[in-house]
């Protein structure tokens, strides 16, 4: 499945006149008309009535429980269609995945149609803002992750869509994130003294072969049942060291499902 993916904002960009959004702390998924698609290729399993909703047309956005909920998201569609968690997770859509279906303001204003024509609290589409300059962008970044939300998304007017990583979708964010592939654990220590069947940290590789360390994060919970060796995980952080570790770096979920 060839989806829009986004580069990383630069401040030498003048984002005046680009569109805004809050970048959903959700799953990517492409609604191809009969099933719900990742960005690998792979059918999410969801509910009949789920896919009932959505149109016959095809749209790209994101499933999506709410902010700083990605893991019980990510556990819902994991668990496949006889969740009943899928009653409260919504398809965000932002975008018609077609690159002839026209620039992007046709494309929201035929999204915008489609999803009052369904009339569903469970699709929306997400809203949209046009930038006034730099200051108005760095005022709505710190309020969207006040409220709790990852960052902010950027879209050029005028654009099309294309199945690749384009510089016409930009993301910003106060962190940086990347995925790492679980190897090992360490056994977590409280007051001096190793907590028996409890994960201290994540023992993870980068896909360039540097391994580093996960240890904040996590719940009570997921430490008694971490993300299994092998698994691919997302990890949010500050910046690279010097020899490219990741400094800070905080647990976010389990991307195994794509």
């Amino acid at each position: 499945m060839s989806v829009l993916l986004s580069e990383k904002y630069t401040s030498d960009i003048d984002p005046t006149g680009y569109y805004m959004s809050e970048k959903l702390d959700g799953i990517r998924a492409i609604w191809d008309g009969e099933n719900l698609v990742s960005r690998n290729g792979n059918i999410f399993g969801a509910p009949q009535w789920f896919k009932d909703i959505l149109p016959s047309n095809k749209l790209d956005g994101e499933l999506f429980l709410g902010r700083k909920r990605f893991e019980q998201t990510s556990s819902i569609i994991r668990s496949g269609s006889m969740d009943k968690g899928w009653k409260n997770i919504s398809f965000m859509t932002f975008d018609i995945p077609d690159p002839k279906a026209g620039k992007v303001e046709a494309r929201w204003a035929k999204l915008q149609s489609i999803v009052n024509g369904v009339n569903h609290p469970q699709l929306q589409f997400l809203q949209q803002i046009k930038c006034t300059g730099f200051n108005q962008l760095m005022h709505l970044l710190d309020a969207v992750i006040e409220l709790g939300a990852e960052g902010l998304m950027l879209r050029k007017p005028g654009s099309t869509y294309e199945g690749k990583k384009s510089s016409t979708l930009l993301k910003l964010k106060r962190f940086l994130d990347a995925e790492a592939v679980v190897i090992g654990y360490t056994t977590l220590i409280s007051a001096g003294v190793p907590v028996p069947g409890a994960m201290g940290a994540l023992e993870c590789v980068l896909p360039n072969g540097i391994d580093f360390k996960v240890g904040t994060g996590f719940s009570d919970i997921q430490r008694k049942n971490p993300p299994k060796i092998g698994s691919t995980i997302t990890f949010k952080y500050q910046e690279l060291s010097a020899i490219g570790k990741p400094r800070f770096p905080v647990y976010v979920g389990v991307r195994d499902y794509e």
